[in-house]
């Protein structure tokens, strides 16, 4: 009998925990050993069943996906994580590199391929990611990216704040608040807050629950 790849599947969604745990359970080497639906169960899950594969989804709640990566390996930096979800965004692909995951995977993967990778992870490789997920990091890094205090500022922004509520919500002058902004439309390359909103959004910069 072939010895069991032990999986970990965290997935907000049932059906698509469910839908998954069905794909990976019908192979004779591989077993889902646990499924969680949250970032914070799947911390406590990982600890308790030390699984050598985790899928990670990356909109979970309270407890991001790339959160959870850090979480994980901040105990275990040998933690074989591949990201499985729906976000194309070049922000949500970066972050979760940047965290440790070893791969990046969309929700339209093809069975065989998922069944593919997570075998090679297991082997200690690193699957190469899609070729157009590949495009949009170089493009990012061709581009200019936000600074931590800017990404603050459009998250107040996605709030409906303006120049002085962000100011007295950070502690900085008004004006300072105003370049921030200004720096922002320029590196998104919009004109007004909504499209700055909109860009931030499709690019992952910024989510909203």
């Amino acid at each position: 009998m072939l010895p069991h790849i032990r999986i970990l599947c965290v997935e907000d969604h049932q059906l698509v925990r469910e839908g998954i745990t069905l794909i990976i359970d019908r192979e004779p080497d591989m077993k889902v050993v646990a499924a969680a639906a949250t970032g914070e169960d799947s911390v406590e899950l990982y600890r308790r069943h030390c699984p050598d594969v985790t899928l990670m989804d990356l909109y979970l709640g309270s407890m991001t996906g790339v959160e959870a990566i850090l979480a994980i390996r901040s105990k275990d930096a040998a933690a074989r994580i591949v990201v499985l979800t729906m976000s194309q965004a070049d922000e949500d692909i970066h972050r979760a590199l940047q965290a440790g995951a070893v791969t990046y995977l969309l929700n339209d993967t093809m069975s065989s391929d998922l069944i593919r990778v997570i075998r090679e992870v297991n082997a200690g490789e690193k699957p190469a990611i899609r070729s157009d997920l590949k495009a949009r990091l170089v493009a990012r890094a061709a581009g200019r990216t936000l600074t931590a205090r800017e990404i603050q500022v459009v998250e107040l922004v996605s709030r409906g704040m303006r120049n002085k509520e962000i100011s007295a919500a950070l502690g900085i002058s008004e004006e300072t608040a105003q370049v921030h902004v200004k720096n922002i439309f320029a590196k998104l390359r919009v004109r007004d807050r909504t499209a700055a909103m909109r860009v931030a959004l499709q690019r992952g910069i910024i989510h909203i629950s």
